[in-house]
C-alpha cells in the first residue's frame, strides 16, 4: 500500500487560546504547537511586530504577550516574513488577524484556521510566492491559577506529578490546562524531602471554570496522602502581586498566619486549609515561569 499525505502542506496547531485581562488592554495568546521548528520560526518574525509585547515558549506551547490593536506590517522577505496584523476583544470573542509570505502564509491561515477551539475563520489563498493572510477568532478566556502543595508523605507520593496527572485529567475545553511549574521553597524542617510546590495555569471561559475547579479539588482530595495539603486558587490576568510574598517563601520560613493574610488581600480562594497552604500561596506568582521557578532563593 503506498503511503499518501492528506494534506502535505498544513500542519494544523493543536490549540488556540487567548486570554484577556479585565479592562481589554492585554491579551495573550497561547498556541499549542505540532512542529517546534515551525513555531519558532514563527516566534522569532511574529515578536518583531508592534502588536507583540512580549514572548516565550514552554514546551510545545508558544505564548504572545499582545497589544490589542491593528498595524501594518511591512512584511519582508527571510526578515519579517509573517505577523500579526490586527488584535481586537469584541465581547466574548477574540479576533486575530495573521498575514505571511510563502510558507509564513501557511502558517497564517490553514495551520492556525484549523486548531481545535477556534470559533472560525477566514483565510486567503496561500502557499509558493503568495502574500497570505488568515483570520481566528477565538472565545475570550480568563486565566485560573491553582497553587498545591503537601500531598505526599516521608515514604509516599510526589506533589509536582500529582497534580499535574490530575490537571491533565480535569482538562477540557471550557477550562484548558495550559501550563505546569515547580516552585522551589526554603528548606523548612517539616518538609517531606525538597520542598517544593506546585503551580499550575487554565485558560478559562467566563463562568465556566468551577466544574474543573470542583473535579481537580475531588481528586487531590482523594489522591493526596498528607492531612496538611494546601491548595489555594487565584482568579485574576496577573498574579505578581503575590510575588513579594512568594519570594520571602523562597528565602525563609513564613507562618500560616501570614499566608492566609496574604491569600485574603490578594483574593485568594482558599480551598484545602492545611499547612501545605503556605507553600501554595507562595507558588501562585510563579505561575508560567518553570524555568525560573525551580531556583532557591538562598545559598
Amino acid at each position: 500500500m503506498q503511503l499518501e499525505l492528506e494534506d502535505p502542506y498544513v500542519v494544523v496547531y493543536k490549540q488556540i487560546h487567548a486570554v484577556v485581562d479585565d479592562d481589554a488592554k492585554r491579551v495573550e495568546l497561547l498556541e499549542r504547537s505540532s512542529c517546534y521548528g515551525g513555531s519558532a520560526w514563527a516566534r522569532y518574525h511574529y515578536s518583531r511586530g508592534p502588536l507583540v509585547i512580549s514572548s516565550c515558549n514552554q514546551g510545545d506551547w508558544f505564548r504572545y504577550m499582545l497589544c490589542p490593536g491593528s498595524a501594518d506590517l511591512e512584511l519582508a522577505s527571510s526578515r519579517q516574513s509573517a505577523g500579526i496584523e490586527s488584535v481586537q476583544v469584541s465581547g466574548s470573542e477574540v479576533e486575530v488577524k495573521y498575514a505571511g509570505l510563502g510558507g509564513g502564509g501557511v502558517g497564517a491561515t490553514l495551520s492556525r484556521a484549523r486548531a481545535e477551539d477556534v470559533l472560525r475563520y477566514d483565510a486567503t489563498e496561500c502557499g509558493g510566492g503568495l502574500v497570505a493572510r488568515g483570520t481566528v477568532v477565538l472565545p475570550r478566556r480568563e486565566r485560573m491559577i491553582i497553587g498545591v502543595d503537601d500531598t505526599d508523605s516521608k515514604t509516599v507520593g510526589a506533589t509536582w506529578s500529582l497534580v499535574h496527572n490530575i490537571a491533565q485529567r480535569v482538562d477540557r475545553p471550557e477550562a484548558r490546562y495550559i501550563s505546569h511549574s515547580l516552585v522551589q521553597l526554603f528548606p523548612v524542617p517539616t518538609k517531606t524531602q525538597n520542598c517544593v510546590s506546585t503551580v499550575v495555569e487554565f485558560a478559562c471561559l467566563p463562568g465556566r471554570g468551577e466544574g474543573m475547579l470542583g473535579d481537580f479539588r475531588a481528586l487531590l482530595k482523594k489522591y493526596t496522602v498528607s492531612e496538611q495539603t494546601g491548595m489555594a486558587v487565584f482568579r485574576d490576568f496577573d498574579p505578581s502581586e503575590l510575588l513579594p510574598f512568594g519570594l520571602r517563601c523562597k528565602r525563609e520560613r513564613v507562618s500560616y498566619e501570614d499566608a492566609v493574610e496574604v491569600a485574603r488581600q490578594a483574593g485568594v480562594q482558599i480551598i484545602m486549609k492545611g499547612q501545605g497552604l503556605i507553600g501554595a500561596v507562595a507558588a501562585l506568582p510563579f505561575n508560567a515561569q518553570p524555568d525560573t521557578s525551580i531556583i532557591p532563593g538562598t545559598v
